[in-house]
């Protein structure tokens, strides 16, 4: 996998190595950005479950009573 240096400010990284409990602040970071991805694929993953089911339930037609 390819490497990419980014700039990033002392305190910050500090803050992350603190929360995360990690003393490297590579990996760190590294924790934080692929928790990051991984919320957001279950999001996308939450949120296509629902779509499906609110497709299924507007495709069947509904008795009218009257």
């Amino acid at each position: 996998m390819a490497k990419v240096a980014v700039p990033l400010d002392a305190e910050l990284v500090v803050e992350v190595m603190v929360l995360t409990g990690v003393g490297n602040p590579r990996d760190a970071v590294e924790l934080v950005v692929r928790d990051y991805i991984a919320r957001g694929h279950r999001t996308e993953a939450r949120t296509a479950a629902r779509d499906e089911v609110l497709r299924d339930a507007d495709g069947t037609p509904r008795d009218v009573q009257g």
